[in-house]
């Protein structure tokens, strides 16, 4: 093979794109050493705010490395610019179809709606937000010790997943609502006349009936609710909650669309690695080789896959609607849709068949069975673990006047009960923060009603 270096190669494969209509904001390479490449997929960030359970986080990831379960070929942040990260010890090859990789996952976050709102809300710098974050929890860490910041972003952390991505990032607090006119200070010539009956006076205004219901309705943003209305939260605490909660409004895209935005990445890459001239011969198959790998359906040999890859699942749908609508739709469906949408809508009976999906149910011996190749099971079983970021739909619905917190657990929409146990430890942590009696109502795994509580110690 002749003589080429990743940035001449890297250079080509993005011409290409451009001729082949690929749009995006700038984007930053790095080659990065492996162990560098882990902590940033533990971490979810370069740089972030240390805590104990990204350590047992990387231990499981070394673990799954090691067993040959998780390989990690590349880490890209949308943004302007978007920051790509490629493993130094990866061949040749392997960082060619990487780069190609990242394009087609910048085009895609340049196109996609809910990757646009997520920009316009938390800005498009990520990586210095999350290094200042970082910055300012090494600063309460020097000034109020391990223990307590340790215990806030225990909280923190454990809510991670409870926004609302409905709402925006950016919100004020809730509006005080007016106290009701009484009516015998209206215009009216009736209540006018009422005030001046013997005996009538202008009563006090009741406490009860001005006093602010907090929340006025459900609240499901529990990281955004804690921090602005937790009774004895220091400004530092308050922060620490806002600064998670600011980044799981940026990583939420990433989540929800990961079937589209992987396969769209990986459609991009074939079809970049094919179409680029002239990639050296023996590169472009030991990169199309690499390709087959990421797309491949099963964990291994001929093992039948009990979960979906969502690199080949993404791949097999996008390539079947550029087939059959043309790359146009293909885009607006791109820009248009998250996972939700994507699978239900354009993922039909045929193709399932072809990728042999089916819902299994496991028999109390261990045995697996296919339940059902119904299609509509078949995508509501894909989608089921992407709602509401994966995590139980769970409200603040009432706060006391000596600020007990009650909880409620929507388990009617997201089809689940919870651990106990985990609820139970997550419950301890909020209470640690929240410096009030918390009650969570909710149900346990076999669906009988179950009411926790926790206490300050």
């Amino acid at each position: 093979m002749a003589t080429v270096d990743l940035a001449d190669l890297a250079a080509r494969v993005e011409t290409q794109a451009q001729t082949l209509g690929l749009t995006h904001h700038g984007v930053d390479f790095e080659l990065v050493p492996e162990r560098f490449m882990m902590e940033t997929a533990v971490y979810g960030l370069p740089v972030r705010m240390p805590h104990w359970s990204f350590g047992v986080r990387y231990i499981r990831q070394l673990v799954q490395r090691h067993m040959g379960h998780s390989r990690i070929f590349e880490v890209m942040f949308p943004g302007e610019p978007c920051k790509a990260y490629l493993v130094d010890a990866n061949s040749l090859a392997e960082n060619v179809l990487v780069v190609a990789h990242v394009l087609g996952h910048a085009d895609f976050a340049y196109r996609n709606a809910l990757f646009r709102r997520s920009m316009a809300m938390a800005g498009g710098r990520i990586l210095e937000q999350a290094a200042a974050r970082a910055h300012r929890i090494e600063t309460a860490l020097a000034e109020h010790g391990q223990e307590q910041v340790e215990a806030v972003l225990d909280a923190a952390l454990a809510l991670e997943a409870h926004i609302d991505i409905n709402r925006v990032l950016h919100r004020a607090p809730y509006v005080a609502r007016a106290a009701a006119t009484p009516p015998f200070l209206s215009d009216d010539p009736f209540h006018r006349r009422w005030q001046t009956l013997p005996g009538e006076h202008a009563p006090t205004a009741s406490t009860e009936a001005t006093r602010q219901v907090i929340p006025p309705q459900p609240e499901y943003d529990l990281l955004w609710f804690i921090a602005k209305y937790g009774p004895e939260l220091e400004g530092w605490e308050r922060d620490a909650f806002l600064a998670v909660r600011e980044e799981s409004f940026y990583f939420y895209p990433v989540f929800a669309c990961q079937i589209m935005n992987e396969g769209w990445a990986s459609y991009w890459h074939a079809r970049l690695l094919r179409e680029t001239d002239p990639l050296p011969p023996d590169l472009y198959v030991s990169a199309i080789k690499a390709h087959s790998d990421v797309v491949r359906p099963f964990a291994s040999g001929r093992t039948a896959a009990l979960s979906v890859n969502p690199y080949h699942l993404g791949f097999s749908m996008w390539e079947r609607i550029i087939a059959k609508q043309g790359l146009e739709a293909a885009r607006l469906i791109c820009a248009e849709e998250d996972d939700f949408g994507f699978v239900r809508n354009y993922l039909d009976a045929e193709l399932a068949d072809e990728l042999d999906l089916f819902v299994y149910e496991a028999e109390s011996d261990g045995e697996i069975k296919v339940a059902t190749r119904d299609i509509n099971a078949v995508r509501e079983a894909i989608i089921a673990s992407r709602f509401n970021f994966g995590a139980p739909r769970v409200a603040a619905t009432h706060v006391d006047v000596d600020g007990s917190l009650t909880l409620a657990h929507d388990h009617a929409s997201d089809g689940r009960g919870l651990d106990v146990q985990r609820a139970e430890r997550v419950l301890d942590y909020v209470v640690r923060i929240w410096r009030r009696p918390v009650t969570l109502h909710t149900v346990d795994e076999q669906g009988a009603d179950r009411v926790l509580m926790a206490r300050p110690h």
